[in-house]
């Protein structure tokens, strides 16, 4: 009984993709073409660690996918929304890039259909903090831990405790509040510490 999933968090999670879904078809390209500074450190980290592979997790239109295929990288960028993907292909076939980069639809709470110890770098930008449980998360770490390679390079924001909507909006418990039909889980101090464990971390940055 103890493993069974809440259905509420379901009801939230099919909410937010049909939210998301309607967001990137309303607005393409939504968060523009420059990448962003996070994919920019990144890319840094990941280049000096001579990664060569990287897999993008909520990879939303693609701007950060693209960015590191045009520095070089392989890119496997994952969504669960397919038209965001869809405007990522589109993107890379106009830029060039299509060898570089492949897609796959995928949910986070789901395992990943990526090989153990397959990609030197992953790279998710403020998808750990979507609508996920604690739970959710900590799986997701694990999945994470699973394809990365020995000694390979994990990068990830997330937003905080500190940040002025948090504890505001619908409360759906867990530390996830809900504003203007967006779902975010706000991570503290310590739940970045617990999912360090078993990992080196190597910096934190206030983001």
């Amino acid at each position: 009984m103890g493993d069974q999933k809440n259905p509420n968090d379901k009801r939230v999670a099919d909410a937010q993709r049909a939210h998301w879904q309607a967001t990137y078809t309303q607005h393409p390209q939504m968060y523009g073409t420059e990448p962003s500074e996070p994919a920019r450190h990144a890319a840094e980290a990941f280049r000096a660690a001579g990664a060569g592979t990287v897999l993008e997790l909520g990879a939303g239109h693609g701007r950060d996918a693209l960015f590191f295929a045009r520095k070089g990288f392989t890119v496997h960028a994952t969504d669960f929304s397919a038209t965001a993907l869809e405007q990522l292909i589109a993107a890379a076939r106009e830029s060039g890039l299509a060898d570089r980069i492949t897609t796959t639809v995928h949910d986070v709470r789901d395992p990943l259909s990526v090989p153990d110890a397959s990609v030197d770098a992953v790279f998710a930008h403020m998808l750990l903090c979507m609508a996920l449980s604690t739970k959710e998360i900590r799986a997701a770490m694990d999945d994470i831990a699973r394809v990365l390679r020995s000694g390979g390079l994990l990068v990830y924001t997330v937003r905080h405790t500190g940040d002025a909507y948090d504890g505001k909006g619908i409360d759906h418990g867990d530390g996830i509040y809900e504003h203007g039909g967006f779902a975010v889980h706000f991570f503290d101090e310590a739940l970045l510490k617990s999912l360090a464990q078993g990992w080196k971390m190597h910096r934190v940055d206030a983001f």
